[in-house]
């Protein structure tokens, strides 16, 4: 069975859900509700990475994060910490978070370090540029082939660290430096991506920017496309979903999982 991360932004500027849940009271809040949905991991993000997001100050990233962290460490579900800095890193994994899930792929100056001594689980993406240009003419000669040569680059540098295999998961970065049409070539061959690197593999697609371009719906009625995407990943091999609709795609998942026996 696929295990189902739910997305807790404690933001201001999400792209889907910012603003409502960035007060300590409401994300504890949110937090239970997903558990009680079925959440297999919480994945907590402290800083929009929507295109065109401006990078935010250490500082506040911190304030936005750690009280969340410090809050569910003992909610009984592994947390994730949804961020590209070193200090994020070091600051949540001593507060007893479970997880890194770095859209930068641990490239920051420090990032490999700050987790390398520790246990925790990592997720390593792939994005082209950053979240400020990359919307902006991405292009690949191959896009599967590129991303693949990536990720593989990525683990393979971690390994040099001495941070062991079994601690990765692999993420193609739906959405972060692609066009729609890359975005469902990538979703096409996530069976082969995943194949070819050995690791289990991650797809955020939740009411991205590609499920409103196909349906025409706006962020928040993204629902039902977010659902078939959720399903047609996990049907080509994906192990994670990365979700904001946590009792609805633990739903449908436990339908497919039953069908599909």
């Amino acid at each position: 069975m696929p295990l189902v991360m739910g997305i807790l932004n404690v933001t201001p500027d999400s792209f889907s859900d910012g603003g409502q849940f960035n007060l300590l009271e409401a994300a504890v809040e949110r937090a239970e509700q997903m558990i009680a949905a079925g959440v297999d991991i919480i994945d907590i993000g402290g800083e929009s990475t929507r295109p065109g997001a401006k990078p935010l100050p250490l500082q506040q990233e911190l304030d936005r994060v750690m009280p969340v962290v410090y809050a569910l460490r003992d909610c009984g579900k592994p947390l994730s910490i949804d961020t590209y800095k070193p200090a994020v890193m070091r600051e949540a994994l001593a507060a007893g978070a479970d997880m890194i899930n770095d859209v930068k792929g641990l490239f920051e100056p420090g990032a490999v370090e700050a987790v390398a001594e520790s246990q925790c689980g990592l997720c390593v993406m792939h994005m082209q540029q950053n979240p400020e240009t990359m919307q902006v003419s991405p292009y690949y000669h191959d896009t599967v082939c590129e991303i693949t040569t990536f990720l593989q680059e990525r683990i393979a540098e971690l390994g040099k660290a001495g941070i062991e295999r079994k601690r990765m998961c692999i993420d193609p970065g739906f959405g972060f430096g692609k066009t729609l049409e890359h975005n469902l070539t990538i979703l096409r061959n996530l069976e082969s991506i995943q194949n070819a690197i050995g690791l289990p593999l991650l797809a955020g697609l939740s009411r991205k920017t590609m499920i409103g371009t196909i349906t025409g719906k706006s962020t928040n009625a993204r629902l039902a496309g977010s659902l078939a995407a959720a399903l047609v990943a996990v049907a080509n091999g994906a192990r994670i979903v990365r979700v904001h609709d946590v009792a609805e795609t633990v739903d449908a998942l436990k339908v497919w999982h039953i069908a599909m026996k």
